[in-house]
């Protein structure tokens, strides 16, 4: 069976485990040379504003695959339409992610396809901010391939300068155009930008011989049929009817069948070969036992499908896996007291349970620490990417044999232990923090102040020691949960699963799922964000609303939507469980007139945040709100009303805006995230809902919002609130005294208070729904 790429408009003529060998090879290619790149991008108006955002992202895509620096490559960027326009020289961004932001930030111009006239500014030009041809020159041009004017001699004479010219295809291309401003053969410099990671591969497949680094080893560029297509619209036959024509003779006319034409959109095909680059694959060597399927991922990466019973490592061993991501510390007894055999028997014990836990795609980040006299940290968190270089690091451990000092050590650890530079520069390394503890002798130091001073750094303390040890280890712990003893030494290696089960107990998930909440949010379905970005967006909410347990008793959502006014699309009381929530998430539709940020916020305060609509006393209130940043000019004063009635305002905003005027509609920049594109909307989600997790633990006060109706007002009391009603009585003022009814006297005693728990919301809820009826 054969695969497409890029919706059909590029076919390579291999196998499906083909395609993806070449896109994981596309995904890790890396050009290292001395080299200027310059991005030739189409802004006219045959590509479109969305085809033109197309092109920015597989440039920016591309520059993965570029060792940007400025002793490396150097990248540039111009914008045609009409005429050219030099959107950043080659010497202004000499970072990858400094470029990438750029690029994200080119806008669109529209005008004309001046492609000659473009490549004529590169002629008379150069390679804006490049080093004058002193390293080889590298334009990528980015068009659909519809110049409005000639393209042949321009293109000719930039080739001849030894610009090396690729031309990528976007939308519906004309290949033929792109194929003479190609460099030769047009085969191997003829890309699509639909499929990001194979026109990786292609670009770098066609540089890596005489300019890239060599390939990596057993890697090879290989010869491909390939069919790059195209819609045109071409005149044809439709058939004939009968027309009247005039004749020479007077009174006489002449009948004639006259053929019938109309215009038609087909496809157009172009046969040709496509060169690409393939490596070896990873699962070749069969890694996987006890019957486990092999699963490549990128090039010399895989995994382990296991059989029921096996997956306790990454090669299928007895199951026993550790699913939680959490930094995890191993602190291990190396003084005398232990003995060397008691030291041993903690490695032995150690070594057993990384085997079983530690994979290639644990989220886990491992090091190792042991202590006497001195605390030496041999295996620093994160040193270690795979198991088996772990095991050798844990392998070279000695025995020391010095005082028991563990106050000492523990003191040490929470300041330095975790001191590691994440392995992603752009993602907060905000993982849970463990440290499991390994002795079996009792400390000749205090260890109460330090294990103290450990768990207020956040620190999570785990012991295991024998059952001698259970009092000091419970000290240090903090709690019996927290601590493994065992009573003899095939006893401690039965304690695995135990083990595995408090590493993550902490930071479980469900902590923050299982607290009860009411939260709103409030999405922009404006034409300033469009179709294509409110559907991100909703996708977005949709996926925030999995982390909830959603029902009466914990976390209640609502959904307001708006353009120029706010509409409810279901309110806190609508749905009690996730899948009514996502199912009704989906039918959103979009708006598309001008934003009102400000008429949103308002009627979240009215008509969602309100008893009447299903709002709980007694439980923390947020509002998200989802914007690109249009109309926010009346939105901070309905963000402080809510503020002002105990109802958080977090803003997301994307894109580029006024940061003044979003900070007074979110109150504090800990409750502002400002996100530079929809794509990377995705990224953010795990921080945003940490921080709504946060507020849901905060303390609240049961009268904001007011849970008193018809005016009624609220008066707290120790742990509870009532309400002083006017010419209305109940709990919650909710039932209207009658004609000839005598209003409650002052002199009576007053309503009596009502108490709140968690257990108490569902009954108040559902007394509110009947009362509303």
């Amino acid at each position: 069976p054969t695969a497409l790429l890029a919706l059909g408009i590029q076919q390579i003529h291999v196998g499906q485990e083909m395609i993806g060998r070449i896109s994981a090879a596309g995904q890790l290619m890396q050009c290292s040379a001395s080299l200027d790149v310059l991005f030739l991008l189409d802004g006219s108006y045959s590509i479109g504003k969305g085809s033109f955002e197309r092109s920015k992202h597989f440039a920016g895509k591309l520059c993965d695959a570029l060792d940007i620096h400025p002793d490396r490559v150097r990248v540039g960027m111009i914008q045609f339409s009409s005429t050219p326009h030099l959107e950043f020289p080659l010497d202004s961004y000499l970072t990858k992610q400094e470029v990438k932001e750029r690029i994200k930030r080119t806008v669109f111009r529209g005008g004309r396809t001046e492609t000659g006239q473009a490549l004529k500014y590169i002629l008379h030009k150069g390679f804006p901010g490049g080093r004058n041809s002193s390293v080889p020159e590298v334009l990528i041009i980015i068009s659909d391939g519809k110049s409005q004017g000639s393209t042949a001699m321009p293109a000719m004479q930039v080739k001849e300068r030894h610009i090396t010219v690729f031309a990528v295809g976007i939308k519906f291309p004309r290949w033929e155009e792109l194929q003479v401003l190609a460099s030769e053969p047009p085969e191997r410099h003829l890309l699509f930008a639909g499929d990001a990671d194979d026109a990786a591969n292609g670009l770098y497949s066609t540089l890596s011989d005489p300019v890239c680094t060599a390939t990596a080893p057993g890697c090879k560029v290989e010869s491909h049929p390939c069919e790059r297509r195209t819609l045109e619209t071409v005149k044809e036959l439709a058939g004939n009817y009968m027309c009247w024509k005039g004749s020479k003779q007077p009174n006489a006319v002449q009948a004639l069948l006259c053929p019938f034409t109309r215009w038609k959109r087909v496809l157009i095909k172009h046969p040709s070969r496509c060169f690409r680059t393939v490596c070896p694959d990873p699962c070749d060597s069969q890694p996987c036992q006890n019957g486990g399927t092999c699963v490549p991922e990128g090039l010399d990466r895989y995994h382990c499908l296991c059989l029921l019973g096996y997956g306790g490592d990454f090669h299928c061993a007895a199951k026993l896996s550790l699913e939680c991501g959490v930094d995890l510390l191993f602190l291990m007894d190396s003084s005398a007291g232990v003995t060397l055999e008691g030291f041993l028997r903690f490695k032995a014990f150690l070594k057993r349970f990384l085997q079983a836990v530690v994979g290639q795609d644990s989220p886990m980040s491992v090091g190792v620490a042991q202590y006497d006299d001195d605390v030496k940290v041999p295996v620093e968190l994160g040193q270690h990417k795979d198991a088996l270089s772990l095991m050798k690091s844990i392998d070279a451990l000695n025995f020391s044999g010095g005082r028991t000092l563990t106050g000492r050590a523990l003191q040490y650890i929470a300041q330095h232990g975790f001191r590691h530079t994440p392995v992603f520069a752009d993602v907060q390394d905000d993982l849970p923090r463990v440290v499991v503890l390994l002795t079996d002798s009792k400390s000749q130091d205090s260890v109460a102040e330090a294990a103290k001073y450990a768990k207020d750094q956040n620190i999570f303390l785990i012991g295991i020691g024998s059952s001698f040890m259970r009092a000091e280890l419970t000290v240090v712990t903090g709690s019996p949960q927290q601590t493994i003893v065992y009573s003899d030494p095939q006893d401690l290696f039965n304690r695995m699963p135990e083990l595995q089960r408090k590493i993550c107990s902490v930071g479980n998930p469900e902590g923050c799922q299982a607290q009860s909440l009411d939260l709103a949010f409030a999405v922009d379905a404006s034409s300033g964000v469009g179709l294509e970005n409110f559907l991100r967006l909703r996708h977005f909410v949709r996926n925030s609303c999995l982390h909830f347990i959603i029902n009466r008793d914990v976390t209640q959502i609502a959904l307001v939507t708006y353009g120029s006014k706010a509409h409810t699309v279901f309110a806190l009381d609508t749905h009690t469980s996730s899948s009514a929530v996502l199912q009704a998430i989906e039918q959103v539709p979009f708006l598309g007139d001008s934003a009102s940020a400000g008429s949103a916020l308002l009627h979240v305060y009215s008509d969602v945040m309100t008893v009447q609509k299903g709002a709980r006393p007694g439980v923390n209130k947020a509002v998200v709100l989802l914007t690109n940043g249009g109309g926010m000019q009346d939105a901070a004063a309905p963000a402080q009303q809510l503020r002002h009635n105990g109802i958080l305002v977090f803003v997301v905003v994307i894109g580029d805006t006024d940061r003044e005027r979003l900070l007074r509609v979110a109150g504090s920049p800990n409750y502002l995230v400002h996100i530079s594109s929809y794509d990377d909307l995705q990224y953010y989600q795990g921080l945003i809902i940490e921080r709504i997790c946060e507020e849901a633990r905060s303390p609240v006060n049961l009268c904001k919002p007011n849970p008193c109706m018809n005016q009624g007002v609220c008066i707290l009391g120790p742990g509870s609130y009532r309400c002083e009603c006017h010419g209305w009585e109940g709990p919650h003022c909710e039932t209207r005294v009658l004609r000839g009814d005598s209003p409650r006297s002052p002199a009576l005693p007053p309503p009596s208070h009502v108490q709140w728990s968690p257990r108490g919301l569902q009954h108040y809820s559902r007394a509110l729904q009947h009362s509303k009826r």
